[in-house]
């Protein structure tokens, strides 16, 4: 049986568990098992809907009796659905996939195909983004790092701008990562003001051009990238601007042509982050855009024909969604996952 197993509920587990449930049959899934952690009562709606879907809920052995309480019927213990999986997909708050990896999950590897782990557990595994580093991807990664929303968003205005013309015509990317404070299912981290980061990485600022060159570095890649961030007193979306240099010569219209080629590129005509945000809301998965990124139009500008300018929107938790379920995909089925990820085309806009 392919049995996948996903650890945690959050903004990404629980948007996660409901698209493999929905699309389980197109995607060569048996099954699809879920770990909580603790029993909230706040929570219980959440899990209801979670099992209505057609997942199986998994506790830690001790929380079974809580859960029960709840009315909230546990399958399995947490180690029983991780032994008994082909693929863990870990959407733990950060850091929390690291201490799982050396707590449970060095413990079934041998029973276990891949683990996977989310945006901020750097280190976990061999960095992934999908339709930037497919091709660096290969049987014997045991685990597998997807990296954060923003630097999926970063890797394609990288890939769109400047690689798909030739893979030197790459000069620098200097990028500022605006970023929400919290997600609108969250009720803590939020911000009075604008609050700025520290460039803590002396070599790429913050961890999104860190991860971005990393991410590169797995096709053989070595890029001059480096990245601001901000948080800004809103829920509704992130945002970064971009300042891409390449060697050969170019304009607005050849640029926008790139972005719009890419299958897994929105743009859009929209100003307000809201206005996108809504849009997924309306029109997504789950109210998620699995687009990587979304490209705002009227914001790109070329200088002196090498210089490349704009804003784009960062799609949260929905591109890292988007590279979940493909390199899941590839590792259940890795002679026909092209043609079993198609189905993810009905969640891509071309504009939003």
């Amino acid at each position: 049986m392919n049995i996948v197993h996903v650890v945690g509920t959050g903004t990404i587990g629980e948007p996660l568990i409901g698209l493999l449930c929905d699309l389980k049959n197109e995607l060569g899934i048996d099954e699809i098992t879920f770990y909580k952690h603790s029993p909230v009562l706040t929570d219980r709606p959440k899990v209801k809907g979670l099992l209505r879907r057609g997942g199986i809920l998994a506790v830690r052995k001790e929380m079974v009796k809580e859960f029960r309480e709840l009315g909230l019927e546990p399958t399995y213990t947490a180690e029983e659905a991780i032994e008994r999986a082909t693929v863990v997909v870990d959407c733990s708050p950060k850091g929390k996939g690291l201490e799982n990896k050396e707590k449970y999950y060095k413990k079934y590897e041998d029973k276990v195909k891949a683990f996977l782990a989310q945006g901020s557990e750097f280190g976990f595994g061999k960095p992934y983004a999908v339709g930037i580093n497919d091709e660096a991807l290969n049987e014997n990664d045991k685990y597998i790092h997807i990296v954060s929303c923003n630097t999926h968003n970063i890797a394609v205005a990288i890939k769109c701008v400047a690689l798909d013309v030739s893979k030197d015509n790459f000069v620098y990317g200097r990028f500022v990562c605006i970023r929400r404070a919290s997600d609108i299912s969250q009720d803590s981290s939020f911000v009075p003001a604008p609050y700025v980061n520290k460039h803590k990485d002396e070599k790429f600022g913050t961890h999104h051009a860190r991860d971005v060159w990393y991410l590169y570095n797995t096709l053989g890649l070595d890029l001059d990238v480096f990245s601001s961030a901000l948080k800004i007193n809103t829920q509704y979306m992130h945002s970064i601007w971009f300042n891409i240099k390449v060697k050969e010569k170019t304009n607005e219209e050849e640029v926008i042509e790139r972005f719009r080629n890419n299958p897994r590129v929105a743009l859009t005509y929209k100003q307000l982050s809201n206005l996108v945000f809504s849009f997924g809301r309306d029109h997504g998965h789950y109210g998620r855009i699995l687009n990587q990124t979304v490209v705002v139009v009227p914001t790109v500008r070329v200088k002196n024909g090498n210089e490349v300018f704009g804003f784009c929107f960062t799609p949260q938790d929905g591109n890292s969604l988007l590279s979940s379920v493909s390199a899941v995909v590839r590792i259940l089925h890795p002679e026909e996952h092209e043609e079993r990820l198609k189905v993810l085309s009905n969640f891509l806009f071309e504009e939003v």
